[in-house]
């Protein structure tokens, strides 16, 4: 099965914007992932609604956004009306995450909810059936350039077994290097967000990493 391959838009060349989108298009990327951080829910401000257009505006590939922010239901039109496929919320920073799930799916959005490192099946297994896609979060939100957190490993392989029960789509975000992402593809991982660890290094070009990563 082909894994799905996910550039973090964070860590791209905003000064050449259209370029980078172009060449990871070409490069074969399957989709853009798109960190939204509002400061409060993370010590960190990245990218906003103006970004997400610009990107949409330059590609037909799916965008996904993870957004990091205090009560994301009360944004979340803002999110589906830029044009993102799937939305990721964080149940906890969300007075209402069921309702905000609903709210994605009924406008034809794919809904997620992202899954922090400290956080457990259980805690989510509610909301599992409301979600198309997870996101795994193997490094605590925030920042790019973060170490594995080896301790992921047993939640994800749970995960992956109840994907047959769900029918959720699984992403790992967070320091995939090409040896994590083809240890965890082999265990049933379905796609992976691509940072600092295994795309946008220097002296590699985009179309001979995503090619290696293949």
């Amino acid at each position: 099965m082909k894994r799905l391959l996910s550039p973090s838009m964070m860590c791209a060349d905003f000064r050449n914007l259209e370029r980078e989108v172009r060449a990871l298009e070409k490069a074969g990327s399957d989709l853009f992932h798109i960190d939204v951080m509002d400061g409060v829910y993370t010590p960190n401000l990245t990218l906003g609604l103006q970004d997400i257009k610009a990107i949409r505006s330059l590609t037909s590939l799916p965008l996904d956004a993870h957004l990091m922010m205090v009560n994301p239901g009360d944004k979340i039109d803002w999110f589906i009306k830029a044009g993102c496929d799937i939305i990721y919320i964080h149940p906890k920073a969300d007075a209402f995450p069921t309702k905000t799930l609903l709210k994605i799916k009924e406008a034809g959005v794919h809904p997620g909810i992202a899954i922090n490192p400290e956080e457990s099946v259980e805690s989510v297994r509610e909301m599992l059936p409301l979600c198309d896609d997870l996101l795994i979060m193997s490094v605590h939100p925030g920042f790019a350039g973060q170490k594995f957190l080896d301790f992921v490993e047993p939640k994800i392989k749970e995960l992956v077994k109840l994907k047959s029960t769900y029918g959720y789509t699984i992403f790992l975000d967070g320091n995939c290097t090409p040896a994590v992402i083809e240890k965890y593809a082999n265990i049933g991982v379905d796609g992976f967000v691509l940072g600092t660890s295994a795309l946008f290094r220097d002296g590699l070009s985009y179309q001979e990493a995503l090619a290696g990563l293949r």
